[in-house]
């Protein structure tokens, strides 16, 4: 994600984080179809169903697009190393004001430890991150060692695999600028991930949210670059 994207997409979202706007619709801009971002619960606690998938982790993680840093605290609070990173300078803002540690920042730019991250999270559909799965896949498989593991959120609809320019529109009506973004299942997910050199592990479903994990393979004289 370039900075100028990076931007435009965190000056409407942090505005959102201060207001009383929770919560907001992250929609294609040429459609009128979106995805509701429950910012109340972003700003609170792993839920049950997020605090089963910390458990199931081996550190140090790394939450990708961690907001205001509920997985990463989850993580520490389960005894993992942990470090959020995310573009909203107000979401890294309130995470460190709770003892977060968030990294403020882009995945693609250059992170603390590359290559030697035990799990990397990609919830709350991050997979969308850059409008583009396949780099967004890609830079993480750089950024865990061998054996990692990825866990994404997909898309609840399996089949799903859309890039559009989105825009963020808060409660009171305010739309944000536009910014590139994806939504993909898990079945396209598969054919990203593979292309990638990850490795599937498994897919699950909690009420609405699926979820699918993958491992960065530990081969003898593997390639980033592969």
């Amino acid at each position: 994600m370039t900075d100028l994207v990076a931007d435009v997409f965190s000056a409407h979202y942090e505005r959102a984080l201060h207001a009383d706007t929770a919560p907001v619709m992250l929609q294609d801009m040429t459609t009128t179809e979106g995805t509701r971002h429950d910012l109340v619960r972003y700003l609170g606690e792993a839920d049950a169903v997020e605090l089963r998938i910390v458990r199931d982790l081996t550190g140090p993680v790394l939450d990708i697009g961690c907001g205001p840093g509920r997985m990463v605290r989850a993580a520490r609070a389960a005894g993992l190393a942990a470090l959020g990173v995310d573009v909203s300078a107000s979401a890294a803002r309130i995470a460190r004001r709770r003892g977060i540690p968030v990294w403020h920042g882009s995945v693609f730019d250059s992170l603390p430890d590359e290559g030697t991250w035990g799990a990397a999270l990609l919830l709350d559909g991050n997979i969308g991150i850059g409008g583009d799965p396949a780099a967004l896949l890609r830079r993480c498989r750089q950024l865990l060692r061998p054996g990692g593991r990825l866990v994404v959120e997909t898309h609840r609809d399996g089949r799903r695999d859309g890039r559009f320019r989105a825009v963020l529109t808060d409660a009171t009506g305010r739309v944000g600028d536009a910014f590139p973004w994806a939504e993909v299942g898990n079945r396209p997910l598969r054919g990203y991930a593979r292309r990638t050199g990850l490795r599937r592990v498994r897919e699950w479903r909690r009420g609405d949210r699926g979820f699918a994990e993958y491992e960065k393979p530990a081969l003898n004289g593997e390639s980033d670059d592969a």
